[in-house]
């Protein structure tokens, strides 16, 4: 028995005093399930998830504002907007805003497609790749509207979530953010 009492105790204390290390994100925490597994691109990690281990980014944030885009590399409208998704990124981040780009990217071509297309691009902005192949079940709780297709983007505050399947312009996507935000 008191082996058993040993062996909690060392375990809890090797395991439950982890500390938040600062290169830890904001958006990492957010997540509550344990990735599938972590890619790397350059410096850069990428974790991979189910639609369950992503479902906590689509909700409030709190007293942040989340903008949630869905893209591929392989969809040219949504690789010619994300230069505007990560200057609103730089632009807001002091205003609580965070920029999450979700790739849709085919699991099989993360080697030879999307890692050299985050570094190439030196992506600033939390990259995460949805692997879970049961669209027809995940697409409507994204939204009961989307049809699936991409680029789609979901914009969420403390009290407000809209929701766009369509490509923006920088112009376009900074008004539908201030809609979300004091600012």
């Amino acid at each position: 028995m008191k082996k058993i009492l040993l062996i909690t105790c060392f375990i809890s204390v090797m395991f439950g005093c982890k500390t938040k290390t600062d290169s830890e994100s904001d958006v990492m925490a957010s997540l509550q399930a344990t990735p599938k597994e972590v890619l790397n691109s350059g410096d850069k990690e990428i974790p991979v998830y189910d639609f369950d281990g992503l479902a906590p980014l689509l909700q409030s944030p709190g007293e942040k504002t989340r903008i949630v885009n869905f893209w591929a590399t392989w969809c040219k409208p949504c690789v010619a907007e994300l230069p505007h998704f990560e200057e609103i990124g730089k632009k807001y981040k002091d205003a609580g805003v965070e920029v999450i780009l979700v790739s849709l990217d085919f699991p099989s071509k993360t080697e030879e497609s999307l890692l050299p297309f985050v570094k190439e691009h030196n992506l600033s902005s939390q990259v995460v790749l949805l692997d879970d192949p049961r669209q027809n079940e995940w697409i409507p709780k994204v939204d009961e509207n989307w049809s699936g297709a991409i680029p789609a983007t979901v914009i969420i505050s403390q009290n407000e979530r809209s929701f766009y399947e369509k490509s923006f312009t920088f112009k376009e996507l900074e008004a539908e953010l201030l809609k979300h935000t004091d600012n």
